[in-house]
């Protein structure tokens, strides 16, 4: 990963900040991330903002219907009965270097961690 990297966050519920980190941790190690991206209902739990002040970036949300119409390379039948689509790591993390107003492109698809989702994307 040679530059900042999005890491796309999909999660139950109130996730813990520790197990967010710790998933995140495995997947860039130290690399440098420029945001977290979710979907909305989850980007203001307390688990995923103090996730968020751990690595000092901004968490960025998007509604499920936005989540929806990204093509991911693993869409989930669980997520989309969920929360009503059918990606959340891997969709977020595209749709969230669009609203840099760049390009991006998935490096890690998304990998579960307990009830942590993670997928990495860099700039194009």
């Amino acid at each position: 990963m040679s530059g900042a990297v999005i890491v796309g966050l999909g999660a139950r519920p109130d996730p813990a900040a520790e197990a967010i980190v710790a998933a995140v941790r495995k997947v860039v190690g130290e690399g440098a991330i420029r945001c977290l991206a979710t979907i909305d209902r989850r980007a203001q739990e307390p688990g995923v903002v103090a996730a968020a002040a751990a690595f000092e970036v901004p968490v960025t949300g998007f509604g499920a219907d936005e989540l929806a119409h990204v093509d991911v390379p693993h869409p989930g039948d669980r997520a989309a009965v969920a929360v009503g689509t059918p990606s959340v790591a891997e969709a977020a993390a595209l749709l969230a270097w669009a609203r840099w107003g760049r390009r991006g492109r998935l490096i890690v698809p998304k990998r579960a961690f307990g009830t942590i989702t993670v997928a990495v994307a860099e700039e194009e």
